[in-house]
């Protein structure tokens, strides 16, 4: 008695091979852009509530800046110190916090298009990357938007962005003389680390491979 033999791998239609195939690639391929969705979510969103709840904490200890607020932590190198910033990353562009925050906004838009339009979702770095970034842009743009400030903080300190990390070091061409690097917080570690991941990507890390064409086309009877 003879049983009817399966079809063998060789004796399917190569079109429903190349369907079959296709269906499996891009089902992975949909699952990993919406976990790196998710991933992206979850550095943008925790890095932004750490700088948040830590800019919180501090301020509510040491209060408004003030002279001799400083709490070392290994003096006269590293400590605390609030501190109260009108311009953008480590007090460069003081005065000009609404255009800053406008140019934040754009920024978290362009990064949102990079994502979904730019396929930046494709490649882990990036995405690493344009999270660490919308972490920073967000913790700084709700200050200043002034949204962490009651009544009683004085108006020069309006819509400034509140620092607390003190380093000092000592400066060869000041003949070792210690010096202030301007307080920063944890908002702007997070957009200077990102924007390094993004500039090592750029010149380090070789470009993607381009997808192979479909099987199909290469099938196809040439004309």
């Amino acid at each position: 008695m003879q049983f009817p033999s399966l079809h063998s791998a060789s004796s399917v239609p190569a079109s429903l091979k190349t369907a079959n195939s296709t269906r499996v690639d891009d089902l992975p391929r949909s699952g990993r852009a919406a976990l790196r969705y998710v991933v992206f979510a979850v550095i943008a969103v925790c890095g932004a509530a750490l700088d948040l709840l830590t800019k919180h904490w501090v301020f509510a200890w040491r209060g408004l800046p003030q002279q001799d607020n400083a709490f070392w932590i290994l003096k006269p190198y590293f400590g605390i110190e609030t501190s109260c910033n009108p311009g953008a990353l480590f007090g460069l562009g003081a005065g000009y916090s609404h255009l800053f925050a406008l140019l934040s906004v754009a920024a978290a838009i362009g990064i949102v298009v990079w994502l979904s339009w730019g396929q930046a979702i494709r490649d882990r770095w990036l995405v690493l990357a344009l999270g660490l970034v919308m972490a920073g842009i967000i913790g700084n743009l709700y200050d200043r938007w002034g949204l962490w400030h009651s009544a009683g903080v004085p108006e020069i300190w309006h819509n400034n962005v509140r620092d607390w990390i003190l380093i000092q070091y000592p400066a060869p061409w000041q003949g070792w003389k210690i010096v202030p690097w301007p307080n920063f917080n944890v908002a702007d570690m997070c957009l200077v680390v990102g924007a390094a991941i993004l500039v090592g990507h750029a010149f380090l890390l070789p470009p993607p491979e381009t997808e192979p064409a479909p099987a199909s086309s290469k099938n196809a009877p040439s004309k």
